[in-house]
């Protein structure tokens, strides 16, 4: 059997310090970098997710004879000196589904192998691991308009609330990967488990990992991590984070007069965003916003924690050292082979 090539995943909540820890690994083991977060793929909302600062910004990825490379990351960020993929290559209106990022992701590692770099996975989007790690079957299942409105009125019926609890009740595991108080995203995954008969979950099936990957788990104490989150919050409201969702809202969103309210695209209704887009409808306080923010995004990292911790294959570190020595006994283990 051919021997798999290697790669290393970083995992771990919101705030738990995966970029920093990345971009040291990929310095000393000559690595890039490939993103797995649901956000940061879309461009301009950049201060909400916490995206790494760039350095600069090269046009379209290429291939070894310098020809554009279909199906991939079109663009890299450059982030003190270390190229991520899948960073700014979609507009909030724009649709991206697991599967196209799976593919995506596929292609660059695939190129940053070419390379002889080593990549370095990294995220806390849980289904985009799973779908790159796992080499997830990812069937196409097409939306049901009549079935989707049917939802959608159950939910002006009920609320958002429990729809999502009806959700859980055919699909457990939805609970740690579906955002509770996104519509959209409920709406599908319930679309999805009823229009099949099987869980939402349950829909990708794993087929022969196409990796030897070494998975690295970050998890702070509770009360570290949520000073850190907090604190990230607190910087994002002093970089602007306000005129960036009403940025965002004027160019891609429709605003409702009647109603006093933005009809937006389902990437803006992300934590973050929606808590912005509230103050911004005049509907609550920029103190309440914030402070919504702060509990949001802690009961999300919470969610990230209980999906990460059910992989036993994840080596949780307590520091960057720890992280250091395992990246290098791993490397050295391959070169012994």
């Amino acid at each position: 059997m051919p021997q798999k090539t290697k790669l290393i995943a970083i995992v771990g909540p919101t705030a738990s310090g995966k970029t920093s820890l990345s971009i040291e690994l990929a310095r000393k083991y000559h690595g890039e970098i490939v993103s797995a977060d649901s956000r940061q793929i879309y461009r301009g909302m950049d201060i909400g997710t916490a995206k790494p600062e760039a350095d600069t910004e090269n046009g379209e990825t290429r291939n070894e004879k310098g020809l554009p490379m279909l199906h991939a990351p079109f663009s890299i960020l450059h982030s003190q000196g270390i190229p991520h993929f899948l960073v700014d290559i979609k507009n909030p209106d724009e649709d991206y589904t697991v599967a196209e990022y799976q593919r995506d992701a596929m292609a660059a590692i695939d190129g940053i192998l070419r390379r002889g770099k080593l990549p370095i996975l990294i995220g806390g989007t849980g289904l985009y691991m799973r779908a790159v790690l796992e080499n997830l079957d990812i069937p196409k299942i097409k939306a049901d308009p009549e079935l989707r409105a049917q939802i959608e009125h159950e939910i002006k019926e009920k609320g958002l609330a429990a729809v999502f609890k009806s959700l859980v009740e055919r699909d457990p595991e939805a609970a740690y990967i579906v955002d509770p108080k996104n519509p959209r995203r409920v709406v599908r995954a319930l679309e999805v488990a009823i229009a099949t008969g099987e869980p939402f979950t349950a829909q990708r099936k794993k087929q022969e990992p196409l990796y030897d990957a070494l998975k690295i788990g970050l998890n702070p104490p509770p009360e570290v991590l949520r000073e850190r989150i907090n604190l990230r919050i607190d910087l994002m409201m002093q970089d602007g984070l306000v005129a960036e969702v009403e940025g965002l809202a004027k160019k891609y969103g429709t605003w409702d007069m009647g109603h006093g309210t933005w009809k937006l695209p389902s990437a803006l209704d992300a934590i973050g965003y929606r808590e912005i887009i509230k103050y911004l409808e005049n509907k609550i306080s920029l103190e309440t916003a914030v402070e919504e923010m702060k509990l949001n995004t802690w009961h999300y990292a919470k969610r990230q924690l209980t999906w990460f911790r059910r992989d036993a294959g994840i080596h949780w570190i307590e520091n960057a050292t720890e992280a250091d020595r395992l990246v290098g006994e791993f490397l050295a283990s391959i070169k012994e082979k």
